[in-house]
């Protein structure tokens, strides 16, 4: 049976993190979220809190566009972000390659599918849950309002699909961006892995 290597990218909330540590541990295989934070962090000798910042602002994303339309001039000091922001991310998928390259695992976020892109042996997941579903988990996980986990989640989502969508050219969450989208509400957590470990078993059959 041909291993697979799995990315899972995922809506804040949705138990994506769960998903992917549950379906690890019934595959045999490593797991990595953080971790690969903490390895770019080693590798690169940077400090591992700006690795764990995915949020690249609207208004730094909006200027680089419009520098390279023309219409205005980007500040030095967003020059300077603009760098320090793609070497950090070239740390991360020099990271995520050297792990998929040991061998088949679970991969959380960190454009792991576009970091992988050139590779035969990946399955891309998407996980995502309907929004109320999503508040009540987070508000219990967190020990927080239900409106407080609203505009949390907004913020995470719309960070997580900056980020994505900056540095891999794709839309985050779109069906087309991935091999597989998932709704873990129709199944629950436990169905959900059942039915991703049985994808992945009949994928590496073929």
């Amino acid at each position: 049976m041909k291993p697979y290597i799995i990315t899972i990218a995922r809506q804040y909330g949705s138990g994506g993190k769960t998903v992917g540590k549950m379906l690890a541990d019934r595959l045999g295989i490593p797991f990595y979220n953080r971790e690969i934070i903490t390895m770019a962090s080693e590798d690169s000798g940077v400090n591992a809190m700006l690795f764990s910042d995915e949020r690249l602002k609207s208004d730094f994303i909006a200027r680089l566009r419009a520098r390279y339309r023309g219409d205005m001039p980007v500040p030095n000091d967003s020059s300077k972000s603009y760098l320090r922001d793609e070497a950090l991310f070239s740390y991360q998928v020099k990271i995520i390659e050297r792990l998929a390259d040991q061998g088949p695992c679970v991969l959380i976020g960190r454009c792991a599918d576009y970091a992988l892109k050139d590779r035969d042996d990946v399955i891309n997941i998407f996980v995502s849950a309907p929004l109320e579903s999503r508040i009540k988990r987070v508000a219990a996980r967190n020990n927080i309002s239900e409106a407080e986990a609203k505009e949390r989640i907004k913020k995470t989502d719309k960070s997580r699909a900056s980020y994505y969508n900056y540095y891999s050219s794709k839309d985050w969450g779109e069906a087309k961006s991935y091999d597989l989208c998932i709704d873990s509400s129709l199944l629950g957590i436990e169905g959900t892995v059942s039915l991703l470990e049985e994808l992945v078993k009949l994928k590496g059959m073929k």
